[in-house]
């Protein structure tokens, strides 16, 4: 029955431990504040100062720590025991930042006292009360000179004060086991809306980029549309240009789901009965917030590993003049890189729980609070892609501009490099400044966050009742001019894709698209059709005396027969009269072709090297093209009269057929023309009308 009531009496004083005025809130700006624990009231002092040495933001928070050694107090274990408490718990108040400590005497009589009775029930010695803590002496609390008011000491209070660094306030708290941080501290995250910009400027943001979100993604999707149009019209090296469309596409998706969005996931919601007020959310937990960034980081970190991928075929096609079909080889291999690093460092981050919400866009990203996050997931990528696409360019616009100086072109052909050349670095321009500019505004982000926070803090900490800043030497705060040109450059830097397909030849495409005229693939294969100008990469082995020989516009990837005879019957010179036979155009179809045959070695690689040119110079010298004319006209008037219509058929087709074969095993599309080359093919995307 004795037992019953002191648990009853436990409990009692457990509930008029907590504050009278809890309803009233924190406590007042961290000065002396009359202390209101029923357990300390009546001691030599009234005031108390927090954070007391437990680190406790108010009394109430107090209050609870004190909880379990009420029953000792109440059984009065130790005549030491209650003044100990009180002075760890509700110090007494001296000057703002001066802690007053109990002796260690005090603590070791109150514990040893009261051990067999707290073992009884249960409660253990606190670690954070060791007696060791405290300094040795012999005194008691409190002390004299800690009762003379802060007017009466010689020490100005501000020599006295301490930095106390963030405190999380009451209203920004969050509960543990959603792994929140904000400022280094746990369980806290920041305010929402913004804590820099006024909602006036929120608004005016969030209109601006969902304006802005809306007319990349037009561009992107128009890309994207044009490529499903004509897909063999967009191949290797200029391929990627299409991924890095799609990549950006789905950037401008998320912000403008943002825009639509508001704060609505970007922020949880306030809860006014537990003094919660409205947060940025943090994590995972937030199913819609999650979606939204992983989408956001995957494709945005994939769309500068596709721009690196698009340097490094420009590179390949420029200088070891790889082909496209030897470049689109390692598409499995390019494929893998731009979905797979992305993809990585999304799961990372996702582990790691580095997700945040933006109250200005309404997205969820990373690096918006963390430094960590920001400069090892954005800027540490970012600036790796651009360093890479840096080089790999500027070697291949000098490989370009080698083939420009060195070697003697027609002047058509002389003008459709030097624009293809401006073509790349127009793109690459355009692509490269906003990039730049996003570090260039994260790098600032960075280095002036900590700044921006302190000023928060200082304009904030007597609404949230949290210590201000100590000694804070300088304050700033952010532009919103600054994140709008973020914004800005993150979206636009998917636009310079239209660039890249604009040209007449998309218009047609548009037009006959429209108009229901969809081109057949056999017109796209029509072998009778003759480019007018030559190929680049065998102007790179030719000798500049030999002269230069009209191919056919195939388009065929794979170099199957059919192509492989319609590029040979392209080499023959302007169809014979009425009174030629076709037996004479087939021994001069004969001749010629023996004089192009093996004039490429393939190498495993995809590469060709000019090792048997020197045979195609000996045989076809430079003027023997009237000579082979006059002789064929000679040849077929004298098999007029031995070989019939229907022989000379039966020719033509042996030889076509034969020729297909020889030029699957031994010719190569660079020389033949076929545009498989890959700078062939984007001079003839630039050259060509429609």
């Amino acid at each position: 029955m004795d037992l019953l009531w002191v648990l009853s009496v436990s409990m009692l004083a457990a509930c008029v431990a907590i504050p009278m005025d809890a309803a009233a809130g924190s406590h007042s700006l961290f000065t002396c504040e009359p202390i209101t624990l029923r357990l300390c009231q009546g001691l030599p002092y009234n005031s108390t100062f927090m954070p007391n040495i437990m680190n406790h933001y108010d009394q109430q928070t107090a209050a609870l720590a004190m909880e379990p050694f009420h029953p000792m107090v109440n059984l009065q274990c130790s005549p030491d025991l209650r003044m100990f408490l009180c002075a760890i718990y509700a110090p007494v108040c001296t000057e703002y930042g001066r802690m007053t400590s109990p002796c260690r005497r005090l603590c070791l009589q109150a514990k040893s006292d009261c051990y067999q009775l707290m073992d009884m029930f249960g409660v253990g010695w606190p670690e954070e009360m060791d007696c060791n803590r405290f300094p040795d002496c012999d005194e008691p609390y409190p002390r004299p000179v800690d009762l003379l008011s802060s007017s009466d000491t010689a020490e100005s209070p501000i020599s006295v004060q301490r930095d106390y660094g963030f405190w999380c306030p009451r209203e920004l708290k969050i509960e543990p086991e959603l792994g929140y941080s904000f400022m280094g501290v746990r369980d806290c995250s920041p305010p929402c809306p913004n804590m820099y910009f006024t909602r006036e400027e929120l608004t005016f943001a969030r209109y601006f980029i969902g304006v802005v979100s809306i007319v990349c993604l037009s561009a992107t999707l128009f890309t994207f549309l044009t490529f499903l149009i004509d897909v063999s019209r967009f191949r290797y090296p200029e391929r990627p240009i299409i991924f890095y469309a799609v990549c950006y596409m789905m950037v401008s998706l998320v912000f403008f789901l943002g825009f639509l969005l508001e704060d609505r996931v970007s922020c949880n919601a306030a809860s006014p009965g537990r003094f919660r007020a409205s947060t940025v959310t943090q994590g995972s937990h937030n199913k819609a917030c999650t979606l939204l960034f992983m989408v956001l980081y995957f494709f945005t970190m994939a769309g500068s590993v596709w721009w690196v991928i698009l340097t490094i075929t420009w590179f390949l096609a420029a200088v070891p003049k790889w082909g496209s079909e030897a470049i689109e080889k390692k598409a499995l291999l390019f494929h893998a890189c731009a979905w797979g690093v992305p993809g990585v460092l999304t799961v990372t981050l996702l582990a790691m729980n580095k997700i945040e919400g933006d109250s200005v866009s309404g997205v969820c990203f990373v690096g918006l609070y963390n430094l960590t996050a920001l400069r090892w997931f954005l800027l540490a990528p970012l600036g790796l892609d651009v360093v890479v696409g840096v080089v790999l360019l500027l070697a291949g616009i000098a490989a370009l501009n080698r083939v420009r100086m060195e070697i003697p072109l027609e002047k058509e052909n002389q003008e459709k490099l030097v624009k293809f050349m401006i073509r790349i670095g127009v793109f690459s321009i355009l692509y490269l400044v906003p990039l730049l500019t996003v570090i260039a505004c994260y790098f600032y982000e960075s280095s002036y966050r900590t700044i921006w926070e302190t000023t928060w803090v200082q304009e904030k900490c007597r609404d949230y009742h949290i210590p201000c800043p100590y000694k804070v030497e300088s304050t700033s705060r952010p532009d919103l001019a600054l994140f709008l040109i973020k914004y800005l450059m993150m979206l636009i830097v998917g636009i310079p894709s239209v660039f890249w397909v604009g040209s007449k030849k998309t218009c047609f495409e548009w037009a006959s698209f429209f108009h229901g005229k969809r081109r057949k693939d056999g017109l796209v294969n029509d072998s009778h059709q003759v480019l007018q100008e030559p190929d680049f990469a065998q102007l790179l082995y030719r000798n500049p005396n030999t002269p230069i020989v009209r191919k056919s516009r195939g388009t065929s990837t794979q170099g199957t027969s059919t192509h492989a005879s319609s590029t040979h019957l392209a080499m023959l010179d302007e169809p014979p009269s009425a009174s030629t036979s076709r037996a004479g155009s087939v021994r001069s179809a004969r001749s010629k072709m023996s004089s192009y045959h093996g004039s490429l070695h393939r190498s495993r690689d995809g590469r060709y090297t000019a090792s048997s040119f020197r045979a195609a110079e000996e045989r076809l010298p430079y003027g023997s093209m009237p000579r082979l004319s006059d002789q064929s006209r000679h040849c077929s008037t004298n098999r007029l009269d031995s070989l019939s219509r229907h022989d000379s058929t039966l020719r033509l087709e042996s030889q076509s057929r034969h020729s297909s074969i020889r030029d699957l095993s031994s010719s190569t599309q660079v020389v033949l023309g076929v545009p498989g080359n890959g700078i062939h093919r984007m001079l003839d995307e630039n050259g060509a009308p429609s």
